[in-house]
């Protein structure tokens, strides 16, 4: 899907009365011939500096994410439309431009390549899928476009993108310690792991396991099956033989649910085997997923997520967004990426990709504390440092690219299939 800034403006915010890895990346198989750097040539050079600011707001409208994609989409439109009405970015109006990443890094790299080059975007919102993200890294700092994950939180990220790839989540290795902490908090001492084999499975299991030792529990298997794969049987088979007393699914929607299916299958769902995951399986519709005719089958699966809000943090994104029923995983993260690119803009006084790049860590960092464009805009403008505090984070620790902190939501599956923050528990906070 392509538009212009007019109609995905229109689209966006009529969504708003309509109404789930991190988000990983797509299988590395996936990326057969196609990279993000042969699908650009510009090499910084595009004919996008022209003062007024346009961003492309990259997400994942098919593949395996898509049940999310409002969720990211959306905040998006928010942001835009509130920057607009406080008078928008250096004079002129923000322009935005929505293009699908696939969950997929090849149907990814056709639309950035078109962001870019034809769209003539200043800098990016997104990609949601962590592997997307790592097979584009290059390409952002190769052509200057500062780009901005409010959802990536594979480990390997962190540094990337040679200081032009920024994300408002925080990274799996303080989800890890925080899933973790859940399930030794249950009780339980032999955990298998089944995830998919790609950058966020990998380097979650690697982290969930780092941090399950460190707490006396033993790991006893870790699988890492293909999420494309017709038939979990062997894979999950091999994670029972191991004698756990939980099981940890670190999957998506589809194959998160294919994987449930199959341990449902073998009499060890969540009613008669403890089950755990995070947030690539967190969504409305996953119940359904797992079984259309009864998605109570999903009830006590219980997990982490980077919470929507923050205990002590307040932002008026909160109650906006709460208006539009959409599910809330990510879509404060992204609302403080988009903000956090037009107010680099503003300080930078460019829409220059370098010299948003430049000043984009600077704004989480100055004297000024404000939690809304339009009050982070006047500070600027007066000649004042800045200190965004945003939906998703107070930002009380920045750590070059990323936060250095993180917040996390418990939360569970209900009799309904639906998802809910579990009654009474904590965050767990890490970092």
């Amino acid at each position: 899907m392509r538009k212009n800034v007019t109609r995905a403006l229109i689209v966006a915010i009529a969504a708003l009365g309509l109404i789930a890895s991190a988000c990983g990346g797509d299988d590395e198989s996936s990326d057969k011939s196609t990279t993000t750097t042969e699908a650009s040539n510009s090499g910084g050079d595009r004919g996008n500096v022209d003062g007024q600011l346009k961003l492309g707001n990259l997400v994942p409208q098919t593949g395996d994410l898509n049940v999310i994609v409002k969720s990211l989409e959306t905040p998006v439109a928010m942001a835009v439309k509130a920057i607009n009405d406080a008078g928008g970015v250096n004079g002129k109006p923000v322009e935005l431009v929505v293009a699908d990443d696939g969950t997929n890094p090849n149907v990814a790299a056709t639309s950035y390549a078109k962001l870019i080059n034809t769209d003539k975007v200043d800098a990016i919102i997104g990609p949601a899928p962590s592997g997307v993200a790592a097979k584009m890294l290059n390409s952002f700092g190769t052509d200057k476009v500062p780009t901005c994950s409010g959802s990536t939180t594979a480990a390997n990220l962190s540094g990337g993108g040679d200081g032009y790839f920024f994300r408002t989540a925080p990274g799996d290795d303080l989800q890890g310690p925080a899933l973790a902490a859940l399930i030794t908090g249950d009780k339980h001492e032999k955990v298998a792991i089944l995830a998919r084999n790609d950058d966020y499975g990998k380097g979650f299991s690697e982290s969930l396991s780092k941090a399950l030792e460190s707490s006396g529990a033993q790991v006893t298997e870790t699988v890492l099956y293909n999420p494309d794969a017709s038939n979990f049987d062997a894979d999950v088979q091999k994670a029972l033989d191991s004698s756990p007393d939980a099981v940890v699914i670190l999957g998506f929607n589809d194959d998160g649910a294919k994987v449930v299916s199959t341990l449902i299958g073998k009499g060890a769902g969540p009613s008669q085997m403890p089950l755990y995951t995070a947030d690539g399986m967190k969504g409305s519709s996953f119940g359904k997923t797992v079984d259309p005719s009864d998605p109570s089958k999903v009830e006590g699966i219980r997990g982490t997520a980077p919470a929507s809000a923050p205990q002590g943090v307040e932002s008026p994104f909160t109650a906006e967004f709460a208006k539009t029923g959409i599910d809330t995983i990510f879509s404060s993260y992204y609302w403080d990426c988009t903000n956090l690119m037009a107010l680099a803009a503003v300080k930078a006084k460019s829409d220059s990709g370098e010299a948003i790049a430049e000043n984009f860590a600077a704004n989480l960092e100055g004297d000024n504390d404000c939690n809304n464009f339009k009050d982070c805009k006047a500070l600027l403008e007066e000649g004042k440092s800045i200190h965004y505090r945003g939906a998703s984070s107070a930002f009380e620790k920045w750590n070059k690219m990323e936060p250095g902190t993180g917040v996390y939501d418990v939360w569970a599956y209900t009799a309904e299939g639906k998802d809910a923050n579990v009654e009474g528990a904590a965050q767990i906070k890490i970092g």
